[in-house]
């Protein structure tokens, strides 16, 4: 078993506009210089790359902005401008890098527990089902969490711990109260292993995002519309910035935190997210900083 018998959705309206993506641009933010091949390497290189790359951060949200999802917006931000975003973003620029190198992407959403397995919370997560030209397995990409995994994994229904650089992520597939089957992505940290996400493999069409976009960036519950949030996530360590608490942690589980001052805030975005903010945003973040919601 595979986790889904279906196809990828080549229904009208299903697409990500690959054709519009400045593939070049893209390419070139990330670093990216192989083979525009449909490949399991070139996905993997792709996704390293993008993960590694591309910050997380909600600072637009802050600014009170919102989020367009239109391809335009997201390249300008993303690729242009050298800004991060958060994962319906990533995702929505990610899916159309590889439409448009000929990979078949179906989009997928999932709910983050975070270890808080209880009440069900929305499935607003976005991550992808790919699949390659040189192979038959099939692959989960989630290059918008934040947090890793640096490659896709694959989907497969046998509980396994598999390794990203020396990150540490297991999957399993259980069944729920009235017997559908869904998955669940474990990652190793400093509490253990904790349940990062559950999802299941149910087509998801870019309107569905953005229905969740639109409760991520606004609604008063989400924990992206209250206080800054910047990600970045290399190989060996993963630095936070959640309000005033910057986090790095380790793959180990290790992690070491402090409490910074909003008046470093143009330093810290710059040096540890690579993000360069012009000096009206930087006002209108630091004051946010100080007097949260």
């Amino acid at each position: 078993m595979d986790g889904d018998d279906r196809g990828d959705m080549s229904t009208p309206g299903y697409h990500w506009s690959g054709a519009e993506v400045d593939l070049d641009a893209y390419l070139a933010r990330i670093g990216y210089t192989g083979e525009r091949l449909p490949t399991v390497r070139t996905l993997r290189e792709l996704h390293r790359r993008h993960t590694t790359t591309i910050p997380f951060e909600n600072f637009e949200i802050i600014l009170g902005r919102g989020i367009p999802l239109d391809l335009e917006t997201v390249q300008d931000k993303l690729i242009r401008r050298r800004r991060g975003g958060y994962c319906y973003e990533h995702v929505t620029l990610f899916a159309a890098v590889l439409e448009r190198l000929g990979f078949g992407v179906t989009g997928f959403v999932g709910r983050v527990v975070m270890g808080a397995l209880g009440a069900p919370r929305p499935a607003t997560h976005a991550l992808l089902r790919v699949t390659t030209a040189d192979d038959d397995r099939i692959w989960l990409c989630d290059v918008g969490f934040g947090s890793g995994p640096l490659e896709p994994y694959q989907l497969c229904d046998d509980i396994r711990e598999f390794r990203s650089g020396d990150w540490r992520f297991r999957l399993e597939l259980t069944k729920g109260e009235l017997g559908e089957d869904f998955w669940l992505l474990h990652q190793f940290g400093e509490d253990g292993w904790i349940v990062r996400y559950t999802f299941t493999t149910t087509p998801q069409y870019p309107i569905d995002y953005a229905v969740g976009n639109h409760y991520v960036s606004t609604s008063p519950r989400s924990p992206f519309t209250t206080r800054p949030y910047a990600q970045r996530f290399h190989p060996d360590r993963h630095v936070v910035v959640d309000g005033t608490t910057l986090t790095t942690r380790f793959p180990d589980g290790s992690a070491e935190s402090t409490t910074i001052d909003p008046a470093d805030l143009p330093k810290i975005v710059n040096e540890l997210f690579d993000i360069e903010l012009d000096a009206t945003d930087v006002a209108a973040l630091t004051q946010r900083w100080l007097i949260p919601k």
